[in-house]
């Protein structure tokens, strides 16, 4: 991977930057996905904000090599703090759980007034992401899941709208996605045969372990999980 050929996963994520765009790509490693989308003609603009000091020096140098210093800028910290507020109107966050996006989101509300779309890509924990979303008034406009190198990836597009337009069924809804149900495909499938997979062997593993009120909790949890999830994949 480099700036001018992504994975799938962040050249997916690419393709739902809207032309023209003032882009902050958060937890931006070496900066691939700015430098791509300045090169390609997707951004105006970005910023490539890094927490931690190595991938932030990656980043600086992959700007500094690509020459693109005035239309990329590099910035080292925590989450949104790296932006000011309507300094830009796209948000990338890509290759983190889904709680964490959704903390870093949570704690940069301020800086989200000026801008009209979230671009997010959480390896797990969506259901906390699309509950995030759904709370704040965020629309869930669209969703991706993919599969690359072994990994299945998903991709929420949000845009400020009404939240709850595209839920139905709130529940199976949120954890599993509105748009990656209807849709239903071969990875969909997949993924949630899987975590079902898993699933069913924590529940073994608590029956085995003895009785107590929190392992009751976490069976019925599970339990109701592995039924929603079935029942989503039998249709």
């Amino acid at each position: 991977m480099n700036t001018e050929k992504l994975s799938t996963r962040l050249e997916r994520v690419a393709k739902h930057i809207p032309k023209g765009a003032r882009v902050a790509d958060i937890g931006s490693d070496h900066a691939y996905l700015p430098c791509y989308c300045i090169l390609n003609d997707i951004a105006s603009y970005c910023v490539a904000g890094e927490v931690v000091e190595g991938p932030y020096r990656s980043a600086l140098n992959q700007v500094k090599q690509a020459g693109l210093e005035n239309q990329i800028s590099v910035r080292k910290g925590n989450g949104l703090e790296v932006i000011s507020e309507n300094e830009v109107n796209c948000i990338t966050i890509a290759g983190m759980g889904g709680p964490l996006i959704a903390s870093i989101l949570e704690e940069g509300k301020n800086k989200l007034d000026g801008v009209d779309k979230l671009i997010l890509q959480p390896n797990i924990g969506s259901y906390s992401l699309r509950k995030w979303l759904l709370d704040n008034g965020w629309e869930l406009a669209e969703e991706e899941i993919i599969e690359e190198d072994g990994k299945i990836y998903e991709i929420l597009v949000s845009v400020k709208g009404t939240p709850m337009k595209p839920y139905q069924h709130l529940e199976s809804e949120l954890l599993m996605g509105p748009f990656l149900m209807k849709e239903n495909n071969e990875v969909f499938r997949k993924k949630w045969e899987a975590e079902m997979k898993q699933w069913k062997i924590i529940l073994m593993q608590l029956e085995q372990a003895g009785e107590n009120e929190k392992a009751k909790l976490r069976k019925a949890e599970l339990s109701g999980r592995i039924e929603l999830v079935q029942g989503v994949l039998s249709t």
